[in-house]
């Protein structure tokens, strides 16, 4: 895990909310000048009782938490859902070469059909259609098919269903090895359905627009309330009050949606996704010479040396070639 130190953290503005709430911040600061100026030169006086203001403060500020800890909450639900589709895919990838067919080519186009599921998912939740930086695991064609599917990792999770399907009924492999990876592969479509549920169903609007209009009365009235006890000072306490509030309420927002680029604080997909497809192609490399050597000894008993197509520089071109028309658009 990494640690930064507390002094970059103090003044970083990469990855803060800052930058997006600087300028409410300065518009209740302006407020708050011109409120002091008609206090000083105008002879009106203003002020409220600070008592009853601090309470309403102490309310908002807890609603601000809430809404904050209802965002950190789908945050963390998804970083667990993703956790889930690593653990998922580690185990569909080593039934398959485990239990699978003894034939290359299926263990081929399984191992990467299966690594490519967490990229689709990746893509589909920011609502991407170019998958370009897949090409090194499916070809042109396959990358084309997949693109036009109306529900990209149902289409996926598809290919992997039938390639389940032939094998099992090619009697190359067991069917307790076969139920056990359905259950897995099942499991990747669960966890890709409750990401999407968290993607399509933001905090209530309502909910939103109550806290927002509280926060602009609470934040405008402030000045009013303070100018007669802080004086040429009311701008400065505004910021300290207004930054925190604003804050809170943008970092909320933030973390709302966890899958999208343009959030601060977004998950990590596209490294979880290349871990994934190391690990799988990784494991593939190990697992499948020793099953080929097992498979075709050499006369003289040496075994033959072998390079693992998962790493050749072009997708073979008979992965995919079964792709029908699975979940294309019309």
């Amino acid at each position: 895990m990494e640690h930064h130190n507390f002094w970059t953290e103090v003044f970083k503005l990469r990855g803060s909310v800052t930058p997006f709430i600087m300028g409410r911040v300065l518009i209740f600061c302006v407020l708050s000048k011109l409120v002091w100026m008609i206090n000083e030169f105008s002879g009106v006086q203003a002020g409220l009782p600070i008592a009853p203001y601090e309470i309403v403060g102490v309310v908002l500020a807890l609603l601000l938490v809430l809404r904050t800890n209802a965002g950190y909450d789908r945050w963390y639900e998804a970083r667990k859902l993703w956790g889930g589709i690593v653990n998922q895919s580690r185990n569909l990838a080593m039934i398959g070469a485990a239990y699978g067919p003894r034939d290359p080519k299926w263990q081929q186009q399984f191992a990467r059909w299966t690594a490519a599921f967490s990229h689709i998912c990746r893509h589909s939740l920011r609502g991407e259609r170019d998958l370009q930086d897949m090409k090194d695991l499916l070809g042109p064609q396959q990358l084309d098919t997949l693109s036009k599917a109306q529900h990209m990792p149902m289409f996926v999770a598809g290919q992997l269903a039938e390639m389940l399907r032939k094998a099992t009924a090619g009697s190359n492999m067991d069917r307790f090895a076969f139920l056990q990876a359905e259950r897995e592969r099942a499991m990747l479509i669960d966890h890709i359905g409750a990401c999407e549920r968290i993607l399509k169903t933001p905090l209530a609007e309502v909910f939103s627009i109550k806290i927002r209009r509280f926060l602009f009365i609470y934040l405008f009235f402030l000045p009013i309330a303070i100018v007669d006890k802080t004086g040429i000072l009311t701008p400065l306490f505004t910021l300290l009050v207004a930054y925190p509030l604003l804050s809170l309420d943008q970092i909320g927002l933030e973390l709302q949606n966890p899958f999208s680029k343009s959030r601060l604080g977004h998950l990590p997909l596209d490294d979880i996704s290349g871990n994934i497809q190391n690990n799988i192609l990784e494991y593939q490399a190990y697992a499948q010479p020793e099953m080929l050597a097992e498979k075709e000894p050499q006369p003289n008993g040496q075994h033959s040396t072998f390079r693992h197509p998962l790493f050749l520089d072009t997708p073979s071109p008979e992965i995919g070639d079964s792709i029908g028309n699975l979940g294309l658009r019309s």
